[in-house]
C-alpha cells in the first residue's frame, strides 16, 4: 500500500479533459480500492435511456453522467493547470440531457465540483446551462466561505445575482455525495435548493425549499428519495449499495394537479458504463466508442 501511494500523484496527471501540469496531493486517503478506482487516470462514463416529461408529454432522449477526479483551483474556480496551494482535488460530474420537443431540441448540462476531502461540505462550484430554440440560460454557484449564485437568462425577470451566507443542502450535490460518501446523504426534514435544471425548466424561484429525505436498502441497491411538499415534486435515485455506488436509475415525478397523483414522470435508466480517457479519443476512428455507449 505504501509504495502504491507514492505514485498516486503521478496518476492524477492524466485525469481531466487535458493533461494537467500540476501534482496535487491535497486528497483524503480512502481505502486502496477507492484510490485505485478514482485515481486510475480514467473517467467513468455512464449513459442512460431518458424519458423526459415536457409540456405534458413524454420525450425520448439520452442522459450521460461523467465522473472524473481532477485538480481544481479554489482561487480561479477552474481546473488547475499550474501548481498552487490554492488547489484541491475534486470529483467532477458532467451531466447532460438531450431530447426533442416537437420540432426543436433541448440540450441541458450540469457540472458539479466536489472536494474529495470534504464531500459533505457542499460542492465548491456548480454550473448549469440549458439551450433550446427559444433561448438559453446559465446558472453558476461558487462557494468561497459564502455562496454566490448568478442567473443569466433569455427569459425576462430571471437574470439575478443571489448571495447566501448559509445554504442547507443543494440537490445537485447529491450525485457526487452518492459516489463519495453515500452514508452521509441527508434524511429527515431539511431545506434544499432543487436542481438547477428543475428551476430553469419550470421557471421556479431560486430558494431553499422544505424537503424530506428517505433512504432504504434492498437486494444490494439503495433507494434514496427527496420529496418537496411545496413543489409537489419527488426525486427517486437508485444506486448500488456497494462501492463504487454506480447510479442505476432515477425518476423525477410531479403532482401537477395537486391531487396526490405524481403522474408527470421523467425517468433515466442505465444503459452502459465504461472507464475511458475520453479526452484522448478525438479521431474519427474513436467514434466507435459511442456505439459501445449506445449513443
Amino acid at each position: 500500500m505504501k509504495n502504491w501511494i507514492k505514485v498516486f500523484p503521478i496518476l492524477l496527471l492524466v485525469a481531466g479533459c487535458t493533461k494537467p501540469t500540476v501534482e496535487n496531493e491535497d486528497y483524503i486517503l480512502h481505502d486502496e480500492h477507492f484510490n485505485m478506482y478514482w485515481y486510475d487516470g480514467l473517467a467513468e462514463i455512464n449513459t442512460y435511456q431518458l424519458q423526459q416529461a415536457r409540456y405534458g408529454e413524454f420525450r425520448k432522449g439520452t442522459a450521460v453522467m461523467i465522473f472524473v477526479t481532477e485538480p481544481f483551483s479554489t482561487q480561479n474556480f477552474t481546473k488547475a493547470d499550474t501548481e498552487s496551494d490554492k488547489n484541491t482535488t475534486v470529483l467532477k460530474l458532467n451531466m447532460t440531457k438531450n431530447f426533442i420537443t416537437g420540432v426543436y431540441p433541448y440540450s441541458l448540462m450540469t457540472s458539479v465540483f466536489t472536494p474529495v476531502d470534504q464531500p459533505n461540505q457542499h460542492a465548491i462550484k456548480i454550473s448549469n446551462s440549458t439551450q433550446e430554440w427559444c433561448g438559453q440560460t446559465y446558472m453558476e454557484m461558487i462557494r468561497e466561505g459564502d455562496f454566490d449564485i448568478s442567473v443569466q437568462s433569455y427569459f425576462e425577470g430571471e437574470s439575478k445575482e443571489h448571495h447566501h451566507e448559509e445554504i442547507g443542502h443543494l440537490e445537485d450535490d447529491i450525485w457526487n455525495q452518492i459516489r463519495l460518501q453515500s452514508e452521509e446523504l441527508p434524511t429527515g426534514e431539511f431545506k434544499m435548493i432543487p436542481s438547477f435544471n428543475y428551476l430553469r425548466l419550470h421557471h421556479k424561484k431560486l430558494d431553499a425549499y422544505a424537503c424530506n429525505g428517505t433512504k432504504s436498502e434492498k437486494n444490494e441497491v439503495v433507494h434514496y428519495e427527496l420529496f418537496y411538499p411545496d413543489l409537489n415534486r419527488k426525486l427517486k435515485i437508485v444506486f448500488e449499495a456497494s462501492f463504487p455506488h454506480k447510479i442505476i436509475e432515477w425518476t423525477e415525478s410531479i403532482d401537477a394537479n395537486n391531487n396526490g397523483n405524481f403522474d408527470i414522470e421523467s425517468k433515466a435508466t442505465l444503459m452502459e458504463s465504461i472507464k475511458l480517457d475520453y479526452w484522448n479519443k478525438k479521431s474519427v476512428a474513436d467514434t466507435t466508442y459511442r456505439d459501445s455507449l449506445n449513443l
